[in-house]
């Protein structure tokens, strides 16, 4: 039996490598954290609205961009760059390796560059990525919501449908 792609994606030295880093990072962090918890919840979200716009998005590349879409943010942590660059780039590495194309790596690398800016949703992939990945937080239940630095306005204050 051959690996799909994504468990190639999972399994990558790449990516497990900075998804250890991260983990161990963000081992006493009180807000939310950036664990394959995230990552897969951001994947079925994503799904989920592939589903009901019709869109045709492979599910394949909707989990790519999950699971790629923050594995950035040790870099972030350690040398500054904004967690979107630094993911976009590992992306477009691993993706490579794991015998994607350059049409997809594009699309998939577009998508995470723009996950934390709606004017840049211009794209279903990017549109879904963005709104997965704020939806997927569970602010209205989290112990840390007195001292969690996103305003109001970002936070999930309710169970969103």
């Amino acid at each position: 039996m051959t690996m799909n792609r994504i468990e190639k994606v999972r399994c990558h030295p790449l990516y497990r490598e900075q998804y250890r880093l991260l983990q161990t990072a963000e081992a006493e962090r009180i807000f939310c954290r950036h664990t394959l918890e995230h990552f897969l919840d951001v994947a079925r979200l994503m799904v989920i609205y592939n589903l009901e716009e019709g869109t045709g998005l492979s599910k394949e590349h909707l989990y790519a961009t999950a699971l790629l879409h923050d594995i950035g943010r040790y870099e972030e942590l350690t040398q500054g760059t904004p967690h979107h660059e630094a993911s976009a780039k590992l992306a477009g590495l691993i993706l490579k390796d794991c015998r994607f194309s350059s049409p997809e790596i594009a699309a998939i690398q577009g998508a995470i560059r723009h996950h934390r800016d709606a004017d840049g949703t211009d794209t279903p992939l990017s549109k879904y990525l963005y709104r997965a990945d704020k939806t997927s937080r569970c602010c209205f239940a989290c112990p840390a919501i007195k001292d969690c630095h996103w305003p109001d306005s970002k936070k999930n204050l309710t169970l969103t449908l």
